[in-house]
Formats: C-alpha cells, structure tokens, sequence
C-alpha cells in the first residue's frame, strides 16, 4: 500500500515540475506579454497544483493536508484573478497582442477599458 502512494505522490510531483518546466520555457521563448502570462498562469495554477496534490497526498490525512488544501484553494483564486488584472492593465496600457490582421487589431482596441471617457 505504502508503494502505491509513493507512486500516486511521485505521479503528481512529476507532473507539476513538467508543467513547471514548460511554463519557464514558456516565459523564456513566448514573444508577446500575453503569451507570457499565460506561461506564468499555468506554472500558478497546474504546476503548483499538481504538487501540492502530490505533497498531500504524501502527507496522508493530518494537519498539513489541510494547511496544503488552503493553500491549492488560495492559489486556484488569486493566480487567474492576478493574471486577469495583469492583462486587463497591459491593455488599458496601450500594450496591445501581436495580431496578424487589422481586424483582430480592432478587436483589441475594442475590448479597452473606457478609461479616456472618465477623464
């Protein structure tokens, strides 16, 4: 039984440390600030959340399972809600996606924020 988890455990680190891993490279190599914060909201969200699922998994049923479950929970909220904002920031900062068409640019300029209507 003990091997089982082992093996339960180590399935979920690897997982999360590849997701880890390719998000880095993802930060690295990706040429548009959106394309990067996607990298960056995956490492948050699955790379993290695939550990610490393996970590609880390790830790069995005791207080540290439920400090690891506070933690996914906190992560799981704010990780999209800051990369959300972050994004809605470079856009309303002029910081417009690498498109192919003038189509696609219209697209974006329409989704800013009216923020020059309030002033």
């Amino acid at each position: 039984m003990a091997a089982v988890l082992d093996i339960i455990t180590w399935v979920f680190i690897v997982g999360g440390v590849v997701f880890c891993l390719i998000g880095g490279y993802g930060l690295i190599k990706l040429k548009d600030v959106y394309a990067r914060l996607h990298a960056a909201s995956l490492i948050d969200t699955l790379g993290v959340g695939l550990i610490l699922v393996g970590l609880m998994f390790q830790a069995g049923l005791t207080l540290v399972t439920a400090k690891l479950a506070l933690i996914l929970v906190f992560i799981f909220f704010t990780s999209p809600t800051a990369t959300h904002a972050l994004a809605r920031a470079a856009i309303n900062h002029d910081v417009l996606p690498e498109v192919e068409t003038e189509e696609e640019r219209e697209l974006v300029r329409s989704t800013k924020t009216q923020t020059e209507a309030t002033k």
